[in-house]
């Protein structure tokens, strides 16, 4: 029987923390969230005063970030320079803040990050990753 590492609730917890701590020194309102390897929701938190919109868009980009194995900021990077066919696949989002969540070398999960700029979503979701 093959094994496989999974992101646990307590991961995804701690992942978390490290994001919102890390909007928290910037002063920025976003949405963190977090799913498992199959894309499906494990956790989400939003700023109570951010807009509504980011809940959808973070989980999009963490569901992406599973998805295509790669950070959401490579489609972002790719419609940037004109390779259009970004925008028609299938679940993407080009813009940075998706992020796959590697154990072992394994995609187990997902964290996305909505509620400011691209890039400073990136940061934030940089600082949940360390994390785990």
């Amino acid at each position: 029987m093959t094994r496989k590492p999974l992101l646990t609730l307590a991961d995804a917890r701690r992942v978390a923390a490290a994001a919102e701590a890390e909007a928290g020194r910037n002063d920025w309102k976003v949405t963190v969230a977090i799913v498992d390897d199959g894309g499906h929701l494990l956790y989400l938190q939003r700023s109570h005063d951010t807009q509504f919109g980011t809940v959808e868009t973070a989980i999009t980009k963490a569901h992406a970030a599973v998805a295509f194995q790669r950070p959401t900021k490579a489609s972002e990077d790719a419609v940037l320079s004109g390779r259009l066919i970004h925008l028609a696949l299938p679940g993407v989002i080009p813009a940075e803040g998706g992020v796959p969540l590697v154990r072992e070398g394994i995609v187990i999960g997902g964290l996305g990050i909505s509620g400011v700029r691209s890039f400073q979503d990136g940061q934030i979701a940089q600082a949940g990753v360390e994390a785990l």
